[in-house]
């Protein structure tokens, strides 16, 4: 079978600057959500379906048409971008040494605008280097479905007039599928010994006007400017009218003692679409528990006497261990399912258990230590298939050709680039940690760091393509425990060190895992890898530098922590860091916290054994209930109406998820966007109304 090439040119110099044009924006939206709450996405689909839209306004103008496979790289550069506020610690970290961080943790530390700039360029390269080889195993190979980056691929194929596929069985196939397995059957691909003018001249003939649902796009760009302008205006108005973001509708009581207030944000009402009704009422729960009932039981008792706003004495700072406790319960039951279950999905580790299962029935007990050289059995037969499907192995079984079903040879990204790669940036990490903290964190603390990070994003690429969830928080709970058990508590720098290898370690997880759905996107529309990988690498490079620009313009002008940034993820970053180290507990947090992770390690289990059950949604998910917790709750509030609303159009008017996460996207960008307005009004001193 003849390798294919897609028609479309994969990488050129117009898509990547109106990917860096797009990712600009949601790099600014997530930092701002970040620092507020800790929230930060990617936002694949919007990015692909803003510059489609770019493109498409400027059909007249181009000299060749925008296909799907540059839409692919366009969204790639953007996608780059948009992960690193979280990637380089800018939401949690970051704002943790500058602002929370001890003097007798050597602290605190305030990074000049440069130090930012090569501590983020240290970071960002090699999660995106390691996510190469990684693709080859979870794409290729054991065709994990990664939702996000496939519903990305079937919103860029219905965008460019490919065709959708109607039936659930016919999206689980494509989801599956092999190298542009989204590019219809009668789509003329290309071998790929055609050079690249013929591919143009051919794509520009079969694709003169190459969106055949004209109206369908049209409408949901309309959609998409509505609510982007809709949600900046309510933005400007918060500024003006800071009542705005925090209405007291249970009363003046509640809101100013015990901080039960709604905060209408058109922007955390989408947030909450995006997450689903299900994770918006755990959240819900979470914060029913943590401040309806444990923050007033914790000042009544005297356990928390500060102000309840007080995240030193009061019981906003109580509550946030109970929060950290059950993540890390949650962490480390799920991380440890998944990789159990990699190990025991493996054909050579099921074979081996049926083996000796065999031979305990035929021989009993004595059977295991039997020589077994005159009674061979096949490994993989009919009883080591069924335990394949039990433990589903059968999903990942590298059954096909993978050269028929992966790019052809020269779009691919060649073994040696990878290696020499993989090498530079982990030695970029090391020395540019070292050049910006000095001897504060020593070399040896670092390598480890980025070691243990490629080993627990191979666990967190593998969650992401399973469940569309990339577990960092997790991963970098497990990371800051690890290194409580490496370095000596009474290191002078214990604290500082467990707070870089733990943003390490998220930052190679964050990156390989969600980069990945890129590539899988790229991978289903036929796009080349190696065009992805350089479009990744320039995302990431200028989103770096951005980012940290972008830090250093907001900490400038706003307080921080503040009544709008109020950096929680910050806190659970210190928190954890101190706890693991042997910080003091505060009074009666240690007897709350043992009980919450014991209950949520049990509910974990539960979660984990009853998926595709009905009844699953009803156990509270850890991770939902801890945001639930340690966010205020006028933010939880508004995400849960966003995910009642998200409930109520696609099971009871049953319409569509595609213009619902338009809506919410536009929802999103337009504050995030927008909130530098505000930053323009505050840094000159315009007064509040």
């Amino acid at each position: 079978m003849a390798t294919r090439v897609v028609p479309g040119r994969s990488f050129t110099l117009r898509g990547v600057v109106a990917g860096l044009a797009v990712g600009t924006i949601i790099c600014f939206s997530n930092m701002y959500f970040g620092l507020q709450t800790g929230w930060v996405s990617i936002m694949s689909m919007p990015a692909s379906l803003m510059g489609f839209g770019i493109f498409r306004l400027l059909a007249p103008h181009l000299r060749f048409p925008f296909s799907p496979v540059e839409n692919v790289l366009l969204q790639s550069v953007a996608c780059g971008m948009a992960i690193m506020p979280l990637g380089c610690g800018f939401v949690g970290v970051i704002p943790a040494l500058n602002y929370l961080l001890a003097q007798d943790e050597q602290g605190p530390i305030d990074l000049s605008t440069w130090q930012l700039i090569i501590w983020s360029l240290g970071l960002c390269y090699f999660g995106v280097v390691f996510a190469v080889p990684l693709r080859k195993q979870v794409i290729i190979r054991e065709r994990l479905k990664f939702p996000s980056g496939f519903s990305t691929a079937v919103l860029i194929s219905v965008l460019h007039g490919q065709g959708r596929q109607s039936t659930k069985d016919e999206l689980d196939a494509a989801a599956k599928g092999g190298f542009a397995s989204l590019v219809p059957r009668d789509e003329p691909l290309q071998p790929e010994t055609v050079g690249r003018a013929a591919t143009d001249q051919e794509h520009q003939q079969n694709a003169g006007d190459d969106v055949s649902d004209k109206g369908d796009w049209a409408a949901n760009i309309k959609l998409l400017l509505l609510c982007f302008g809709g949600s900046g205006l309510y933005t400007l108005a918060t500024y003006f009218f800071p009542i705005l973001r925090n209405l007291p509708i249970f009363g003046s009581a509640a809101a100013h003692t015990w901080l039960w207030a709604f905060n209408p944000s058109f922007a955390y009402i989408g947030q909450g679409i995006i997450m689903g009704t299900e994770t918006t009422l755990h959240m819900l729960l979470g914060a029913v528990v943590g401040w309806g009932i444990l923050s007033p039981l914790a000042k009544s008792r005297g356990w928390a006497p500060g102000d309840v706003d007080d995240w030193e004495h009061g019981s906003k700072g109580w509550i946030i261990w109970i929060s950290l406790a059950i993540m890390l319960a949650d962490a480390i039951v799920s991380l440890a399912y998944v990789a159990l279950r990699g190990i025991f999905a493996s054909q050579r580790v099921t074979g081996i258990m049926s083996s000796l299962r065999q031979r305990v029935q035929e021989h009993g007990v004595s059977g295991l230590w039997k020589n077994p050289s005159h009674d061979y059995s096949p490994l993989l037969n009919n009883e080591t298939e069924a335990s394949q499907r039990r433990y589903g192995a059968d999903e990942y079984a590298p059954v096909r050709d993978d050269d028929e079903e992966d790019a052809p040879p020269h779009q691919r990204i060649g073994p040696r680039m990878v290696t020499i790669g993989l090498l530079a940036s982990i030695a970029l990490c090391v020395l540019t940690i070292h050049f910006v903290f000095g001897n504060l964190v020593p070399l040896y603390a670092t390598t480890i760091a980025v070691l243990m990070a490629l080993v627990l994003s191979i666990m967190g690429v593998r969650a992401l393509g399973e469940t569309d969830l990339n577990p960092v928080s997790g991963i970098s709970k497990l990371a800051q425990l690890f290194f409580a058990f490496i370095i000596p508590q009474t290191h002078k720098s214990s604290v500082l060190i467990n707070l870089i290898a733990g943003a390490v370690s998220e930052a190679g997880a964050l990156q390989a895992g969600d980069l990945m759905q890129d590539l899988k996107t790229g991978h289903l529309l036929g796009a080349a890898p190696k065009a992805q990988f350089w479009g990744q690498v320039i995302g990431a490079s200028v989103g770096a530098v951005l980012s940290a620009f972008i830090y250093r313009v907001y900490t400038s002008v706003y307080t921080i922590p503040g009544d709008l940034f109020q950096v929680p993820t910050a806190y659970v970053w210190i928190f954890t860091a101190r706890l693991v180290t042997g910080s003091g507990l505060p009074y009666r947090v240690k007897e709350w916290a043992i009980g919450a992770a014991v209950l949520f390690s049990v509910a974990t289990i539960t979660r984990t054994l009853a998926i595709g059950k009905r009844w699953r949604p009803l156990i509270p998910g850890g991770i939902a209930v801890a945001v639930g917790m340690y966010n205020v709750p006028s933010f939880t509030l508004a995400r849960t109406v966003g995910g009642l609303f998200a409930w109520y159009w696609t099971r009871v008017a049953r319409r569509t998820q595609t213009p619902l996460i338009i809506l919410a996207s536009g929802f999103i960008l337009g504050e995030g966007f927008l909130s530098i307005v505000n930053l323009l009004l505050q840094g000159l001193n315009v007064p509040h109304l």
